[in-house]
């Protein structure tokens, strides 16, 4: 029987990764072209959704001339996606504003008016915890960082683009439209818009109740279907420009976050995984619908329809590192080809070189505030107890120390919420690629990470494993065997009772300051 492939497609928030995948993972070759990140002078973090398709359509004639596969042979395109970019689009298709990222903060006054209420509950009134919570598993987050803090933005501030509007689209149902002319959103995808009714995950479907509570249209949101549904099949034009045949099918898909847990094979209940990519998370499949609303952890739709994924999203983990070595370590400098493609592999060197703990500096990865396990906007990144002997040596490895200590602080609530402890943890993401990194991963959460092989491709193997259950080459309880585990990185028991102590220090820092955060960034 001849191999069948998936163009899988993972549109994250630096660039378009484009990946020839078999139906059984098998990772053939990849392609990247960035994409622009526009920063508004009001707060607002825009992309260019032709920016994007172009991307898309670069990558994938670049792959296909690299694979050298028959074209015949590829039966669908499957797309992960950055959860909560949104896309609002005209009755032609055609966006009529730049996207509002995840990183757009903008609706958060709106937000945080529309949940205000007394009594209250950390910023929720009472009332509208009782009206969100049972129906969808949170509520819009205060951070103004999900899809419908971006379409109250739009309706208030922007009311003609409202107006024009004919469908609101996740980052991910707008690459589906503009490949078959169709919109849908998927279960999953259309989560953060929060007007849905979740309490049935094989059957989500509007709440007219919180469209209306909202002031908002539900014509101008698309109908849901399952993320392995086939939508159609790719239009004569795509078909045209990638020379591929007009029979490829195109499949709803999942959010990065949804994809990544498929492309982790942490797809059995209370299988965890931890993605570091710009952002990270601490994500696991459950068999229940729970929320803890005071941390912004809940479990929301997953990709396996009749399933929930434990859910939460801190803002910036791998962005941080991309921090230190553009803005300190090499800023100003002129890179040359080997130093630019090498740079990682030095700062790798370089942490691999200081000893644990940072020789006493703590860094904290609040770069544009955090969602998870405390949703503020307006906290800070900072690095605390710098003293005359530290050096730049000693600040890399703090930042590989920082996002581990803030995936540890949600891991506390994560294992709370589940009732457990989650020993073995998958680790995914370009972060995962750093064997250094792994090694600090396990010793501060005091857990065994098992590094994914290829982890920079698991959003990608994810959308393709979506895609061969839809088509029926696999079933999701085949995935487990197989993602192949590159290696296993046990905690060092030296060096657990120190991260304990620092991560004492790292919670403190958050709450001692979150006053003075709240001043400095009014």
């Amino acid at each position: 029987m001849e191999e069948k492939y998936i163009l899988a497609v993972d549109h994250g928030t630096s660039g378009v990764k484009n990946s020839i995948i078999t139906v059984t993972g098998k990772l053939i070759d990849f392609a990247f072209k960035s994409t622009p990140i526009y920063y508004k002078e009001d707060g607002g973090v825009e992309q260019d959704p032709d920016e994007w398709w172009e991307a898309f359509i670069v990558t994938t004639k670049e792959l296909l001339e690299k694979c050298k596969i028959n074209k015949n042979d590829i039966v669908a395109i499957s797309v992960s996606s950055t959860f909560s970019s949104t896309v609002a689009v005209d009755k032609n298709g055609k966006h009529l504003m730049p996207a509002l990222t995840w990183l757009d903060a903008r609706g958060s006054p709106i937000v945080r008016r529309v949940m205000s209420g007394i009594p209250s509950i950390e910023g929720y009134s009472v009332n509208n915890i009782i009206k969100w919570l049972p129906l969808t598993g949170g509520a819009p987050t205060l951070s103004g960082k999900d899809d419908i803090a971006h379409v109250l933005f739009i309706k208030e501030n922007l009311p003609e683009i409202y107006n024009k509007t004919d469908k609101f689209l996740g980052s991910k149902d707008y690459f589906n439209l503009r490949l078959t002319g169709k919109s849908y959103a998927s279960f999953d995808s259309i989560t953060l818009f929060w007007i849905t009714d979740n309490r049935n995950p094989n059957k989500i479907k509007y709440s007219n109740k919180l469209i209306k509570s909202l002031g908002l249209d539900k014509e101008k949101f698309p109908p849901i279907v399952r993320s392995d549904a086939i939508i159609g099949t790719i239009s004569k034009d795509v078909a045209k420009k990638l020379q591929l045949p007009e029979r490829v099918k195109v499949v709803a898909g999942s959010p990065d976050l949804q994809s990544a847990a498929i492309g982790s094979g942490a797809v059995e209940d209370f299988k965890a995984h931890i993605y570091v990519g710009t952002s990270s998370w601490l994500l696991a499949h459950v068999p229940f619908k729970k929320t803890d609303v005071l941390h912004n952890i809940a479990a929301l739709p997953s990709s396996i329809s009749g399933r929930y994924l434990c859910m939460n999203e801190q803002d910036i983990a791998g962005g941080a590192l991309d921090f230190l070595i553009n803005n300190i370590i090499f800023h100003n400098k002129k890179l040359n080809s080997t130093e630019v493609s090498d740079k990682y592999r030095l700062i790798d060197e370089i942490v691999a070189q200081v000893p644990a703990g940072s020789n006493g500096v703590i860094f904290t990865p609040w770069l544009n505030g955090e969602r998870t396990p405390v949703d503020n906007e307006k906290i800070r990144g900072s690095f605390t107890n710098l003293s005359i002997t530290n050096n730049i040596n000693d600040m890399a490895r703090s930042v590989f120390e920082g996002v581990a200590l803030n995936s540890r602080w949600v891991m506390v609530y994560v294992e709370k919420l589940l009732k457990r402890k989650l020993d073995k943890i998958n680790i995914i993401g370009g972060g995962a690629k750093s064997s250094v990194w792994c090694q600090i991963f396990a010793d501060v959460l005091n857990r065994e990470i098992h590094q994914v092989k290829d982890p920079i491709v698991a959003n990608s193997r994810g959308a393709a494993f979506i895609a061969s259950v839809g088509l029926g080459y696999i079933s999701y309880q085949d995935i487990p065997n197989l993602v192949k585990i590159e290696k296993v990185f046990t905690p060092n028991q030296d060096n657990v009772p120190l991260y304990d102590n620092i991560f004492k220090e790292f919670v403190n820092i958050y709450k001692n300051n979150k006053k003075m955060f709240g001043r400095l960034n009014p």
